[in-house]
């Protein structure tokens, strides 16, 4: 699959909240790898998620959905549509892991339900084997309580990636909701979770909101991918940054 460049070989996603269909189209002629179709939060549902997820192409290994809880039949839709990866969010536990794999992979890792809503979707000798190994099961760690027992959890048979929730763990730590940090204890998590996956063999990823920050977590490998920016907050600075500009060509000539 190709990868952005800016990326080095890391995948660069992003988070989508809106229900549109133009905005995969518009991050991939960016230069953008693939998205994390957000149905925890924000505007995104089930129905308009399916649909975006039939829009992209097959082949692209980072079509992610992030589900709102670990009920299997919103999950089994969404890969039934094309998801290549279920984010689940705030797992704390390897009870939840293990439900994750189950609702994401076929037997024998899990229990799966075999539906031909798509012609090929994995092709391959065996159907099953090529749908589990195209379908990532991503655990989203969070919480204090989701690093302390991140051991049990990244150990999780069928398991295949972990994906750091910044603002949210930085909340249980008594800090300020948001990411991209410098030290402390998130920082702190990063270094141990890059070395809990390592030994496991699974992948590690985080969402970052900065460029700069995205760019040194690489350089230091600190993580394997990166969700960077949501649509939202892409769009909110495009507008202030638009207006900005143009305050200031309106001052600039006022003045000459």
């Amino acid at each position: 699959m190709k990868r952005s460049a800016l990326g080095g070989g890391n995948p660069v996603l992003y988070h989508q909240s809106l229900p549109s269909f133009s905005l995969p189209e518009w991050a991939a002629a960016a230069g953008y790898d693939g998205v994390i179709l957000d149905l925890q939060h924000g505007e995104l549902g089930l129905e308009a998620a399916c649909g975006i997820l039939r829009s992209l192409p097959r082949d692209n290994a980072y079509a992610y959905a992030r589900v709102g809880s670990l009920d299997p039949a919103p999950i089994l839709r969404l890969l039934d549509s094309g998801a290549r990866g279920i984010v689940a969010p705030t797992v704390e536990s390897r009870a939840q892991a293990e439900a994750l794999v189950a609702a994401t992979k076929y037997p024998p890792l899990g229990n799966r339900s075999l539906g031909p809503s798509r012609p090929a979707l994995y092709p391959g000798d065996v159907y099953t084997e090529a749908g589990n190994d195209a379908v990532s099961a991503v655990v989203q760690i969070e919480t204090r309580a989701g690093v302390e027992r991140a051991e049990e959890i990244v150990s999780t048979p069928g398991l295949d990636s972990v994906y750091i929730g910044p603002a949210d763990l930085a909340v249980t730590h008594g800090l300020p909701g948001r990411g991209d940090w410098e030290d402390g204890p998130v920082r702190e998590a990063i270094a141990y979770l890059r070395e809990v996956t390592t030994a496991h063999g699974v992948t590690l990823g985080i969402y970052s909101g900065r460029p700069d920050y995205t760019a040194a977590l690489f350089a230091e490998g600190l993580v394997d991918y990166v969700g960077l920016g949501i649509d939202l907050v892409l769009l909110n600075r495009a507008f202030n940054d638009t207006l900005a500009a143009l305050g200031a060509a309106r001052s600039t000539g006022s003045t000459s």
